[in-house]
């Protein structure tokens, strides 16, 4: 069934017939599911009363592992924000009851930040949320062209000189 982009390509077709446009059928559609995937996600933050940069901090502590504890220093790395930044975020994040932090006993010039157990819950059931969203949007294909399209877009990132490293992993 054509869609707007079907129908952008074709008017840029009819105008610049000079131009392969081809490029459009892919990346006009990622950039339209990145839109609604930003949507998706922000409203299962929401639904946990939770901000994306918010979850971001919380989900890399957890993804951490036990005892879900990073430096400041390593979140602020993790996320791509400056250290400035990041003591903003884990203020008000401690201020909520989500992580507490302490000055690491072997080297007192770094601060030692803990998922706390209300943190940890909130972070799960964001994600829970999340992967819901996501699991409804990708239901429309099957398995074998879900593993291609994963493949073929890993591919396209790693072409673009995308390690993963430029921008914050929000899951």
């Amino acid at each position: 069934m054509p869609d707007e982009v079907d129908a952008i390509v074709a008017a840029w077709r009819r105008e610049r017939p000079d131009l392969d446009v081809e490029p459009l059928h892919v990346l006009s559609r990622v950039a339209r599911l990145a839109a609604v995937l930003d949507d998706r996600r922000a409203a299962a933050f929401v639904e946990h009363a939770l901000q994306g940069h918010e979850f971001d901090v919380l989900s890399a502590l957890r993804r951490s592992g036990e005892p879900f504890e990073l430096t400041a220093g390593e979140l602020a790395g993790l996320t791509h924000v400056t250290s400035g930044t990041m003591t903003s975020r884990l203020d008000r994040l401690e201020a909520r009851g989500f992580v507490d932090r302490r000055a690491d006993p072997s080297d007192g010039r770094l601060v030692r930040v803990r998922l706390t157990a209300e943190g940890r819950e909130r972070v799960d059931a964001a994600f829970a949320a999340l992967l819901d969203g996501e699991r409804q949007l990708l239901r429309a294909l099957d398995d074998e062209t879900l593993t291609a399209l994963a493949d073929a877009l890993r591919n396209l990132l790693l072409a673009a000189g995308h390690s993963g490293d430029e921008i914050p992993a929000t899951t």
